[in-house]
């Protein structure tokens, strides 16, 4: 009813790691231009690089209390810089966005973009420092793995002997064949709504490809995905066919692929848009690479809610994003009054997988908290920020710049000014430019509001494995026995426990703007079910660490506070210690009895 999860054997739970995801765009983390011009050149805006993700950089990164490092847009991918001088096939300019390219438009997934290497020339050799570099700090690598499309000019430079491109034993006569890796518009010329170019410069494709947001057709628009095309996994989309036998021969290319990076050191790997590419070819890809390396994981970027059993229990992910359900709907009670109650039926639908869902506040393609598109406040996000945390045994991710508040307020060029950091141009962050303070990452350069957020958020991020309650135990909602408390708003105030062993932790988040004595019913059942003490306790607020005796138990309410806008308060309960007063009553009840 209002519990979920099982009690897991105590020793798989003691070694449970609850991962903290910190992701970062190399380009943008280690760049230290602070004179970056929108629409701005390599040359004029300049790229970080990976040698500069120093050692120092990486301790302090692991000390917010983060396990892995999701180092996004490192795969080649489309670009407007000419490395023809180092052997790489020049891309046409027009079907690039942005100067600097989308990371998500690979053009050699066998290869390490350019624009992050300092010696070109040796990319792949900086990339494997890098790794060797966070593994050594004690952090894991991720990385992005992009199945459903490729680049509009994919070509690799970088393969290794015995692999074909994509597309070049392609019949592009039939719009489908499950010998082909494209999709083609035949007998049409690639006609998007955006300019092509005229003459030599011009882009000319023919005949056309499917472009990767599922657009079967020789016209896609500005916001289609006109930049990458469409793979063939076996499914004819003119009768909606499946071929998956023999195997097609995509499958077999992304099979070589991932387990090529895993062979260079990667632990995991964020699946871009992982619901647009067949549940059967996961179901035949994750076990065939777990099988020679069983401990990388595989993280699925999915929008749909009805797949996420499915992709887990049969596709074989281990985490899944929990966008449209937990995302949206705290983005809901923080933005637009919808009541905090509905987090209630979050853990209702994700029962039972709970553990497998990857929550967070940002990512590259969502809006800044901070920025004025969302809570235009950084310090909001605690309520949110600890519910998704703290809520499962489940990753959280967090994404650079957002421990210090990164607003988001540049129009960087292709990008405008959305609330979003750019993926698509050469530029900087301030916030994490003055933190790193180049490669001293000693924050000297920070504000103090942004020096206490990021404290604030280490504090936070570093109970969730310092805490095996988050990290391995049990969850209890208590607001259902809270609706009718005059005491406790269910629609702005939210309550939860929870427990492992003789702790219990008692959560309670506020997304109201007031302060707020709060009251908090707990019902028998939570007693019963997660094996609490009741009388007088001594308790510690984790957020605080004030220590003090308080009430608990069914017959009366445990009393918090909620103090300032959008605050939080996390009590620990150790069962063992009981205060002086609740011996006394034990003694005393004793000596009645006899």
């Amino acid at each position: 009813m209002a519990a979920i999860g099982s009690i897991h054997d105590k020793l798989k739970c003691s070694m449970k790691t609850k991962p903290i995801i910190y992701q970062l765009l190399p380009r943008l983390f280690a760049n230290n231009n602070a004179d970056c011009i929108p629409n701005g050149t390599i040359e004029q805006n300049g790229s970080g690089k990976m040698n500069d993700i120093n050692a120092t950089t990486l301790r302090a990164i692991k000390d917010l209390g983060v396990t892995h490092v999701w180092y996004t847009g490192v795969i080649e991918h489309a670009h407007d810089v000419d490395y023809t001088a180092y052997g790489i096939a020049r891309q046409n300019r027009h079907v690039v966005k942005g100067k600097a390219g989308s990371p998500y438009a690979i053009t050699d997934y066998y290869d390490i973009d350019p624009d992050i290497a300092v010696d070109v020339a040796h990319r792949l050799d900086e990339f494997d420092a890098l790794v060797k570099r966070t593994h050594d700090t004690g952090l894991k690598v991720i990385i992005d793995f992009v199945p459903n499309h490729v680049g509009r000019q994919y070509y690799s430079d970088a393969k290794p002997a015995g692999i074909s491109d994509f597309g070049a034993n392609d019949d592009p006569t039939m719009f489908f064949s499950p010998g082909n890796d494209f999709y083609y518009i035949t007998r049409q010329q690639f006609s998007p709504s955006i300019d092509l170019g005229e003459g030599d410069d011009a882009y000319v494709e023919f005949p056309a490809k499917a472009s990767g947001n599922d657009c079967f057709s020789a016209f896609p628009n500005q916001y289609d995905w006109y930049e990458t095309v469409k793979l063939n996994y076996g499914i004819d989309y003119g009768n909606h066919t499946r071929h998956f036998e023999p195997i097609p021969p995509v499958w077999m290319k992304m099979l070589h692929i991932l387990r090529y990076w895993a062979s260079r050191g990667v632990d995991g790997f964020r699946c871009d848009m992982a619901h647009m590419v067949p549940l059967e070819f996961w179901k035949w890809a994750i076990p065939n690479v777990k099988e020679r390396y069983p401990d990388i994981i595989f993280i699925a970027e999915i929008y749909d809610i009805h797949l996420y059993r499915d992709f887990i229990n049969i596709g074989g992910f281990d985490y899944l994003y929990d966008k449209v359900n937990l995302y949206d709907t705290l983005r809901g009670i923080q933005c637009c009054n919808v009541s905090a109650a509905n987090l209630t039926s979050c853990w209702q639908t994700v029962e039972g997988m709970s553990d497998k869902m990857l929550n967070f506040q940002e990512n590259h393609d969502e809006q800044r908290f901070a920025s004025p598109q969302y809570a235009n406040n950084a310090r909001a996000v605690f309520p949110s920020m600890i519910v998704s945390s703290m809520m499962s045994t489940g990753p959280y991710m967090l994404y650079m710049g957002q421990e210090l508040g990164e607003k988001a307020l540049d129009a960087e060029g292709y990008s405008g000014q959305d609330g979003r950091t750019t993926i698509f141009d050469f530029w900087s962050l301030s916030t994490i430019r003055r933190w790193r303070n180049r490669g001293k990452c000693d924050g000297r350069m920070l504000t103090d509001e942004e020096k206490q957020l990021r404290a604030d958020y280490r504090k936070i991020l570093r109970l969730c494995n310092n805490e095996k309650a988050i990290s391995a135990g049990r969850f209890f909602d208590v607001t259902y026995a809270n609706y009718n408390n005059p005491h406790f708003n269910p629609h702005r105030h939210y309550a939860f426990f929870r427990s492992y062993g003789d702790v219990t932790l008692l959560i309670a988040v506020s997304f109201d703007y007031k302060s707020a004595e709060v009251e908090i019913n707990i019902p028998q059942h939570a007693f019963d079910f997660l094996n609490m003490p009741q009388g007088v306790v001594q308790a510690t607020e984790l957020l605080s660490g004030i220590t003090t005796e308080k009430a608990f138990s069914s017959d009366s309410p445990f009393k918090v506070y909620l103090g300032g806008p959008y605050n939080a308060v996390i009590w620990k309960i150790e069962h063992k210690k009981v205060s002086s007063r609740q011996q006394k009553r034990k003694t005393k009840s004793t000596t009645n009895e006899k």
